[in-house]
């Protein structure tokens, strides 16, 4: 199995959820058995995978955590082929997290690819530990919400009793309270006095006094009654008496049936139902949240319905309990479910007598994209399960039974009045299809056409009932004039008018030559040669306003069967004013002319040549004339100097450079490309440079130039030339495929194979028959080869004497020299048999 498919599966026991529990109170009882894949929509399983990427958990300890909460594997294979089905249809959000995550679900055939032992050794045990209670808390987020369960869940929410409230006159008295009794007016006292265990409170001066089982109300009269014959004020009205409650007693009160932790709170006597339900966790998944039960000395004395708060705010039978108070939470007798485009989709509990519209008021409503006029609704039957549609008419009569599932879906993504138009128009867009809209309409809604619009033809694009597109033309120019009858549009039409723009080349203009910014130029008409130039920055110092060359396009030309003299252009010269000033008869451009602007005749720019060396005044010169020599340029710089050595001047020329280096670079671009390493990329650029500094120099014989100036030996100078005369060298340089490359002194007797020896004679490697020496004034002479004798040149002094790399031969392989016996025995076979043959 594809591991990704198997990664995307396990993404989905992360993520997949409407909302992930704050808290998540006794994971340990939770069960996953009662998760239905078949029941989660798509938008449920798309928000799950787009939580994927945030999540750290182990897909094994998801796969393990889910086994043994319930998880049955043919749940596990519909959630897969959901996950794979919404990745189809573009929803596959976990893709991008599916290349990141090792597989370790079982695949089709039951493999797996890493043991999930392994994967639970690889983890110490408080890493363990606690990723396995994330995953439990991820897989219980996998069933559907339970409509105020996060109310008693959320840590954040509490229901404590306001201790600081003043006394109620309903509270009721008993053992433990502190009374507070205040005396003031004619006389001022007070007295703190805690009720005993025998519900008897002792005033200082009145005595014993019962207060146990009555209110606050029925205490303080009981009280001034007990002290008006001792403050005599109380009748008269001189004197006050107020009663209240202090320190308060606590109360113990039992949870019991449905509840998250059962068992006796203690709380305070102020203390709600309320209070006990958040104390105690709430209603578990099977208790009521509707019909949680008061129950006082046996008898049941109040009902409480979480649903008035939760819905209403309304908290009448929210009562306050009192000691030995049972709260019970029974199981739930009819709950449904309603998910999709509903505003709070969860599981609610129905009563008796609510029906479907009950339920939507319960879902806070649809969505805005809600479909409306019906409610898909999955049912149970006692045998197998059904689906049924509720219209909009029924949802007030409809009674949702213990099990049903609601579904709400989205309007259709279609527009059922919608037409558009696009292109040469004022207000391009989407309009609304009105009864009876024409094509004239509704260029009129888009504010008409534009200037450039192509009137002759536009065209409809309009779906079929088939739902395929054809096209419809129009001539809007017509439609306009009334000549045509007016197109009537249909739903999804699409009008779209070309501009003339869009139907032709973008015209332009081209300049070149001797002006400041040459280039290509939006062409406007009218546009004349002299604004043009200006456009392009105007004339430079070098051009000349004479003889400007126009090329022209040459249109509806009748070439005849191609003819060879057939025209290809017009092509016309033109005089202009240097300031461009105006003239009276213009010459006026057209779409892709080509401007030349030509060069002034005799006009050039100052070449410089460098003499370097043994001159009198070696530096930079200008050259005079086009005809000026190395002769010339000697005289120039006050000629040669007592220690020059006119054979190893050279001439280096930037020319030859440049063209050498673009050769060179054509001769080693295949092997360059196959070089992937970098370093064999700068050997061969090192390499190539050298060898091209070898040779940029020309060889020139100074002496018998300066002996008879003027000959072919005495070259023209060009820019850029440097012309170098050293002193007399006294030494040759070896180099190349020798045993020690070194630099020798010149002596005139010794010939060329005896520097090679100063230099330790050849290498094994050396290519003899291709050595050559450079001399000192850039000449090249190789070795030439007479019969089986090399014929050495002359070694002068200053040269440089170059041994190349003989190339390395490749050894034939075994299988190659196999072959060429093999082939060899054959031709003696063939040999020896014709042999016999003549004999």
């Amino acid at each position: 199995m594809n591991i990704q498919k198997v990664v995307l599966l396990l993404n989905v026991f992360i993520a997949l959820q409407i909302v992930v529990p704050a808290k998540a109170q006794n994971i340990n009882q939770q069960n996953f058995s009662n998760i239905r894949v078949d029941e989660l929509s798509d938008d449920q399983i798309r928000q799950f995978v787009k939580q994927v990427e945030s999540s750290g958990m182990s897909e094994a300890q998801l796969e393990q955590v889910a086994t043994a909460r319930g998880m049955s594997s043919s749940e596990i294979q519909k959630l897969r082929q959901r996950v794979e089905k919404i990745k189809t249809q573009g929803g596959g959000a976990a893709s991008g997290t599916a290349g990141k995550k090792e597989a370790t679900l079982k695949s089709k055939d039951g493999s797996r690819s890493r043991s999930f032992e392994g994967e639970v050794d690889s983890l110490s045990k408080s890493d363990s530990k606690k990723s396995e209670s994330e995953a439990e808390i991820a897989l219980a987020s996998l069933r559907s919400k339970i409509f105020g369960k996060d109310l008693f869940a959320n840590s954040s929410t509490t229901f404590e009793p306001n201790l600081r409230l003043a006394t109620p006159l309903n509270y009721v008295i008993g053992t433990g309270d502190q009374i507070l009794i205040d005396i003031y007016g004619y006389s001022e006292v007070s007295y703190q006095l805690e009720v005993s265990p025998e519900g008897n409170i002792n005033i200082p001066y009145a005595g014993i006094v019962p207060v146990s089982g009555l209110t606050v109300e029925a205490a303080t009269s009981r009280i001034k009654a007990k002290l008006s014959p001792i403050y005599t004020g109380l009748k008269s009205g001189n004197t006050k008496l107020s009663v209240a409650i202090g320190d308060i007693r606590s109360i113990k009160v039992i949870l019991t049936g449905e509840v998250t932790k059962p068992g006796t709170y203690t709380l305070p006597s102020l203390a709600t139902v309320f209070n006990a339900l958040y104390s105690s966790g709430g209603p578990t998944e099977n208790g009521s949240f509707r019909a949680i039960e008061i129950i006082r000395n046996g008898k049941k004395i109040a009902t409480l319905d979480v649903y008035d708060f939760l819905l209403k705010g309304d908290l009448k039978n929210n009562i306050r309990l009192q000691d030995q108070d049972i709260v019970r939470i029974p199981t739930y007798i009819n709950r449904v479910e309603i998910v999709g485009e509903v505003k709070r989709p969860a599981i609610f509990e129905m009563k008796s007598g609510e029906n479907l519209q009950d339920l939507l008021n319960f879902a806070g409503g649809f969505t805005e994209r809600a479909y409306q006029a019906r409610i898909k609704v999955l049912k149970n039957t006692s045998t197998e399960r059904k689906i049924s549609d509720v219209v909009a008419d029924a949802f007030s009569t409809y009674k949702p039974q213990s099990g049903d599932k609601f579904f709400v879906t989205e309007i259709l993504d279609r527009f059922e009045n919608r037409v558009s138009v696009e292109g040469a128009v004022f207000r391009p867009g989407q309009y609304e299809l009105t009864p009876g809209l024409t094509v004239k309409q509704l260029l009129q809604n888009a504010e008409g056409l534009k200037e450039d619009a192509f009137k002759t033809r536009a065209y409809i694009t309009r779906l079929t009932p088939k739902n395929d597109t054809e096209i419809l033309s129009v001539n809007l120019d017509r439609i306009l004039n009334g000549a045509d009858p007016d197109v009537t549009l249909k739903r999804e039409d699409v009008l779209y008018v070309s501009s003339i723009f869009d139907l032709r080349e973008q015209y332009n203009l081209t300049i070149e030559g001797e002006v400041r910014n040459p280039g290509t130029f939006d062409y406007a008409k009218n546009t004349s040669l002299e604004d043009l130039i200006i456009q392009a920055g105007g004339f430079k110092e070098s051009a000349t306003p004479k003889r400007i060359e126009i090329s022209r396009r040459v249109i509806n030309q009748d070439s005849v069967a191609a003819s060879a003299t057939a025209k290809t252009a017009d092509v016309f010269q033109i005089d202009v004013n240097r300031d461009l000033s105006s003239v009276a008869s213009k010459f006026i451009l057209k779409p892709y002319d080509i401007v030349v602007v030509r060069s002034a005749p005799g006009y050039e720019v100052q070449k410089m040549v460098r003499v370097e060396g043994e001159v009198l005044y070696p530096g930079t010169y200008s050259i005079t004339r086009k005809d000026e020599r190395i002769s010339d340029l000697i005289r120039r710089a006050g000629g040669l100097t007592q220690l020059a050595y006119p054979k190893g001047a050279s001439l280096k020329r930037e020319g030859i450079i440049q063209n050498q280096l673009d050769k060179e670079k054509e001769e080693i671009k295949v092997e360059q490309f196959k070089k992937s390493q970098k370093d064999a990329k700068d050997t061969l650029n090192m390499e190539l440079n050298n060898k091209v500094l070898r040779n940029s120099f020309v060889g020139i014989d100074l002496e018998s130039i300066l002996d008879k100036p003027g000959k072919r030996t005495d070259l023209f100078l060009e820019e850029g030339d440097i012309i170098s005369i050293p002193k007399e060298l006294q030494t040759v340089k070896v180099s190349g495929e020798v045993l020690s490359p070194n630099t020798v002194l010149y002596k005139k007797s010794k010939n060329f194979k005896q520097y090679i020896n100063q230099a330790g004679g050849f290498s094994q490697k050396a290519l003899r028959s291709r050595s050559y020496i450079m001399y000192a004034n850039g000449s090249v002479r190789s070795t030439k080869k007479f019969l089986f004798f090399n014929n050495y040149p002359v070694v002068t002094t200053g040269s440089e004497i170059f041994v190349p790399k003989e190339e390395e031969k490749r050894k034939m392989t075994a299988g190659e020299t196999a072959a060429l016996i093999s082939g060899m025995a054959s031709v003696g076979a063939i040999l020896l048999g014709v042999m016999n043959l003549i004999k």
